[in-house]
């Protein structure tokens, strides 16, 4: 069994249980006699589903998804719910999640939760903060519930598959919003001011840095006017995208990709990869709900490191990079991603009790399964800048765990550990990762 860039094994397919009912859920727990791993969509780093010896077990929970519930300002789903299903139930009755979607929806709603998935926008922040309630599978098979009085819940909303099994959230809703997009290219020369200025000014603000080109490709949202309101429901509730277009990113974007075909080496002159940045080409304002408008990314096989940082600390950072650019000359194949977000109540969210502005770095994998050793050398260089910075990274992707002295990050890393021993005493839905991780 492989994780879905299919370049890190999981465990073998004689250890995967895919239960169809909660109760079923129940009886593979307190029946296993190894580690118990829930497998999501497979999206995170393999290290965080892998199981290793006999008997452990790998637990598949496609097939526990759905609508539950549904109230004026809530829905509950099952757990194992991909997300772009959990978009498009809300989206046919009028409601929307709070918080922005991610870059892609294909992630299982409680593998988004336990990893913090996370959109844009300083007004809202992880998924997993709008959860009302979430209900659980413990290691002893019995069920438990968790609303947002318990005093375990800021543990169990980003949870890293580590306290039991999520069979079923309830999640705030809201009346869908319309969206404007405006979208721009800028000097990279005032990005550390521009930053602050997007998130500050705009509801919703997602960027492309450039260092190469000196460039940022910016996107700025706020809610749309009566009359583009108007326009976008004459177009039967599609996106709606302007007429007028900006070639700005033109020759940046054919920049990129030559340097994207020199470490890929994929023949397809329309593969995943380039897609991601081709669509920068030829861009327009666009008018549509949050979904339509920023849930835009391709799932490609990559190398993926994002770092939280406070937001008061960003154009400082942001400087350190500049001079960091300028001394090394890195190889890069894709621009830094910025996202900011407001803070979280998780307790190991990155962005917990502060503003956090998000840095992603992206290396693709060649057409063999490799990866370009300059690009490797690139991601481990800006993560160690970023950690000496006090960054935060993000669970669901790929980061070098001595980096980071998680006790010194996390302010109540010692109460989440607490709730595990309470929650798993025996440490039944652990693996080597979440075993060192914890230690």
């Amino acid at each position: 069994m492989w994780n879905w860039a299919q370049n890190a094994t999981l465990g073998d397919k004689s250890s995967v249980k895919a239960p169809t009912t909660e109760a079923e859920v129940q009886a593979i727990v307190a029946a296993s006699q190894g580690k118990i791993r829930m497998m999501g969509s497979k999206m995170s780093p393999g290290r965080m589903i892998e199981t290793a010896a006999k008997g452990d077990t790998l637990l598949d929970l496609s097939q526990l998804r759905g609508l539950l519930d549904i109230t004026d300002d809530s829905a509950t789903f099952a757990g194992g719910t991909p997300l772009h299903e959990v978009y498009e139930v809300l989206s046919g009755v009028g409601r929307m999640l709070p918080a922005s979607p991610g870059v892609i929806a294909s992630q299982s709603l409680a593998g988004a939760l336990a990893t913090g998935t996370h959109g844009q926008g300083l007004q809202q922040s992880s998924i997993a903060d709008e959860a009302l309630s979430i209900r659980m599978v413990l290691a002893d098979g019995s069920i438990a519930e968790f609303d947002r009085d318990h005093r375990w819940f800021s543990a169990v909303q980003l949870g890293l598959g580590s306290l039991g099994v999520v069979t079923q959230v309830t999640l705030r809703t809201q009346p869908s919003l319309v969206y404007t997009c405006f979208k721009n290219a800028v000097t990279a020369d005032t990005l550390e001011q521009d930053l602050l200025d997007w998130n500050q000014n705009y509801a919703l603000s997602k960027a492309w840095w450039f260092p190469n080109e000196n460039q940022v490709h910016v996107w700025a949202a706020r809610e749309a006017t009566s009359e583009e309101t108007r326009l976008y429901h004459d177009n039967n509730d599609d996106l709606v995208k302007q007429e007028e277009t900006s070639d700005a990113m033109n020759q940046t974007v054919d920049q990129t990709l030559e340097h994207m075909r020199s470490d890929t080496r994929i023949l397809d002159e329309d593969g995943k990869p380039f897609r991601t940045v081709t669509r920068f080409k030829d861009f327009s304002d666009v008018t549509g709900d949050v979904y339509q408008v920023f849930c835009r990314g391709i799932a490609t096989p990559q190398i993926n490191v994002e770092i939280g940082i406070p937001l008061a600390r960003a154009g400082e950072v942001i400087r350190k990079i500049k001079a960091w650019h300028a001394d090394t000359q890195p190889h890069m194949h894709y621009p830094i991603i910025l996202r900011c977000t407001g803070p979280s109540s998780s307790w190991l969210s990155p962005s917990y009790a502060q503003d956090t502005c998000f840095f992603g770095f992206v290396v693709y994998y060649a057409e063999d399964g490799s990866l370009s050793e300059e690009g490797t050398s690139f991601l481990r260089a800006v993560e160690e800048l970023l950690a000496e910075e006090g960054g935060r990274p993000h669970w669901g992707k790929y980061f070098e765990a001595p980096l980071y002295d998680w006790a010194t990050l996390y302010p109540q890393w010692h109460a989440f550990t607490e709730v595990r021993e309470a929650l798993d005493p025996q440490h039944r839905f652990e693996n080597a990762f979440t075993a060192a991780l914890f230690d």
